[in-house]
């Protein structure tokens, strides 16, 4: 058992994982090229007129990053960083407590910010654009309405779903950035850097087929490179080679697309259970025992994105390409469904 290998397992926890391979610099991040160069602009723009930047809001699937670019953007900025949720925040009075809090220039982090109150969501309108808070004492007709000035601070949010922003609070973010999904190429280098700092010795084919199966996403790249990792780990292998993941990733059921258990689940549905007629979300959810929003913003968007489902006014439909990779009889030609 190599000592390369030992070294990467010292510390199990994920969160520790992923805490020693995020980048600390924009110039170590990994592609979204064009984001990277619009948000260097904004921090060296803020810096020469010494005020702090524009609030950002960060939009794209999740794994893409948006976390690590809010880290990057305060250490940039050489300003301390708050972290928090929409979902943490239901009420006003939670957001005017962390708003107040706030020292001159500090970045504050909205994780999922389409999550939070409507209550909290009008507070924060006055809190971007004046840099002050209208906190309300008192109930009924002795209630009173007062001002709180904030020191100056960057918002930056971050969002899976940004067509659930409402238009005055998306309009109060100075710059929106659309995350997309990397390209093959760009997942190569972010397993390589995370091999690198895991000190594995691996090759530059097993490289590219663990990228090819990551769904366009750095996080499931890193994921599959921990259970490579645990793979070789276990069974002894010092240098990691396309045997290696190949075998591990079919124990693990992610097959050569990228598919995982559950997408397959939903495809096997379509097409078998409900013999390849459209499908309602929910009617779907139920047939396999999980949630409607998991398989509509987790599993969707990558069958989507690889052509093997369609979805339609009556519902959701594998594709031709679905049947093909699963190996499965298409419908005749004359059943209408694929017209």
């Amino acid at each position: 058992m190599t000592e390369e290998l030992l070294s990467s397992t010292s510390n199990p926890s994920d969160l520790a994982f992923e805490t020693t391979i995020r980048p600390s610099k924009l110039d170590e991040f990994v592609g979204q090229s064009k984001v990277r160069q619009q948000i260097k602009m904004l921090i060296s723009a803020a810096e020469i007129q010494n005020r702090t930047p524009d609030h950002i809001l960060l939009a794209g699937p999740p794994g893409l990053g948006k976390t690590t670019l809010a880290m990057i953007i305060a250490n940039e900025s050489q300003k301390a960083l708050r972290l928090t949720s929409g979902p943490a925040i239901q009420h006003a009075g939670d957001l005017a407590s962390v708003l107040s809090s706030l020292t001159s220039g500090e970045v504050l982090f909205i994780d999922e910010i389409h999550r939070m109150s409507r209550h909290a969501e009008e507070l924060l309108y006055l809190a971007m654009e004046d840099f002050r808070v209208d906190v309300m004492v008192g109930k009924g007709a002795g209630a009173n309405s007062i001002s709180l000035d904030l020191e100056p601070f960057t918002l930056i949010g971050a969002t899976t779903r940004s067509g659930l922003l409402p238009n005055p609070l998306r309009d109060r973010f100075g710059f929106t950035a659309n995350l997309d999904f990397y390209a093959d190429e760009e997942l190569e280098q972010v397993v390589s850097r995370a091999a690198s700092i895991m000190n594995l010795s691996i090759h530059p084919e097993a490289l590219i087929l663990i990228a090819k199966r990551s769904r366009g996403t750095p996080r499931v790249a890193n994921r599959l490179l921990r259970r490579v990792r645990d793979f070789a780990l276990v069974n002894q292998k010092e240098n990691i080679g396309s045997d290696e993941v190949e075998a591990a990733l079919e124990l693990y059921e992610v097959d050569s697309l990228g598919l995982d258990r559950l997408d397959r689940a939903v495809l096997e549905a379509l097409i078998v259970r409900f013999a390849g007629n459209p499908v309602g979300l929910s009617t779907l959810s139920v047939a396999l025992g999980e949630e409607a929003d998991t398989i509509e913003s987790v599993v969707e968007p990558f069958l989507l994105r690889q052509g093997l489902l369609v979805r339609s006014p009556r519902g959701r439909q594998a594709t031709k390409a679905a049947y093909v990779h699963l190996g499965l009889s298409e419908p005749s030609s004359d059943s209408g469904l694929f017209d």
